[in-house]
């Protein structure tokens, strides 16, 4: 509208000057019919131009959309514009196709893993309860296929049991039910829980600590200690060594829990929080790659922070740091 009025005002300065309208015969009909023939001409060449830079984007934008119902998320718009606020549209769209394109691959990485995590145990059961079923079996035998089959289910009850737990807290934005308790008592009551495992593995445990209060859900702290403390009781060798500090600041409750384990390579510590990543394949029939996973969504939740630090060979180091909001 004011390009279409700046575009009249010169239009009628120059017929001025140069005495169009009297050589034209002016007369005030003409000149009114002259005037709103050349505000529609230029009105619709503007309209023409503006529309085409406006409408072209969102064409695009929409077969898009279309594209992204569809399940194609490999879809990228060319984002450049001298509209504001259609390159940020254009932009966000990019990043949206990219962010769901990311989804749907974890979503298939997932189902594939839990397939295969499944199968497993399942093949294991199916496998041995068919030997059983052999009547000239010895009874040596039978009890070891009885004890594997009794394993698979373990196995296949536990990784059911991560999953469901994982995906409870994948879905929750905050922690409930929490209570001020004995955060030093619940370590070590993590401790005697596995005293079959470390006992049997001739592990010597250190342990430090000091009393100390930790504001917080109960249940859900004590399956991220019996994690961490499992998986360094599973891949230190007999004889090795645990050891578990508390400490505690006016701002955060500290626990290390460091082995003097296989350790971890560099390549590898990147992974160890994704789920079903298993860094040594050898034990993989030990767990189901799902237990640190647990352990830094819970962490995660209580506004803490898990790092690790490794040197394979020499053992790793797992420290949580939880907020003081005793």
């Amino acid at each position: 509208m004011v390009m279409t009025s700046v575009i009249m005002y010169f239009i009628i300065l120059f017929a001025i000057n140069t005495n169009l309208l009297d050589r034209l015969e002016f007369s005030l009909p003409f000149a009114i019919s002259a005037v709103l023939v050349i505000s529609i001409l230029i009105g619709t060449i503007i309209t023409s131009l503006v529309g085409k830079r406006i409408l072209t984007p969102i064409t695009k934008l929409n077969h898009a959309s279309r594209e992204i119902a569809g399940g194609n998320f490999n879809v990228k718009l060319e984002t450049s514009s001298q509209i504001k606020e259609i390159m940020e549209t254009l932009t966000n769209f990019n990043q949206m196709a990219h962010e769901l394109s990311s989804i749907e691959m974890m979503r298939n990485d997932f189902i594939a893993n839990i397939s295969h995590e499944f199968k497993t145990p399942i093949a294991a059961i199916e496998g041995f309860a068919t030997l059983l079923q052999d009547s000239g079996l010895a009874e040596e035998e039978r009890i070891q296929y009885t004890c594997m089959i009794l394993e698979s289910t373990r196995q296949f009850s536990a990784l059911s049991s991560n999953i469901l737990k994982l995906s409870k807290l994948e879905n929750q934005e905050k922690i409930l039910d929490q209570t001020s308790y004995r955060l030093d008592e619940q370590l070590r009551q993590a401790i005697l829980f596995l005293e079959n495992a470390w006992t049997e593995k001739e592990l010597e445990l250190e342990l430090e600590l000091p009393k100390t209060f930790l504001y917080g859900n109960e249940d859900l702290m004590m399956q991220v200690w019996t994690n961490l403390l499992s998986n360094a009781i599973k891949f230190t060798p007999k004889g090795g060594k645990i050891h578990i500090t508390l400490e505690n600041t006016p701002q955060l409750v500290c626990v290390s829990v460091k082995d003097t384990g296989i350790g971890i390579s560099p390549q590898e510590i990147k992974h160890v929080f994704e789920k079903f990543y298993q860094a040594d394949k050898s034990r993989a029939r030990d767990g189901n790659g799902l237990g640190l996973s647990l352990v830094y969504r819970i962490v995660s939740l209580c506004g803490g922070t898990i790092q690790v630090q490794s040197v394979p060979g020499q053992g790793s180091e797992f420290t949580i740091q939880l907020p003081n909001s005793y």
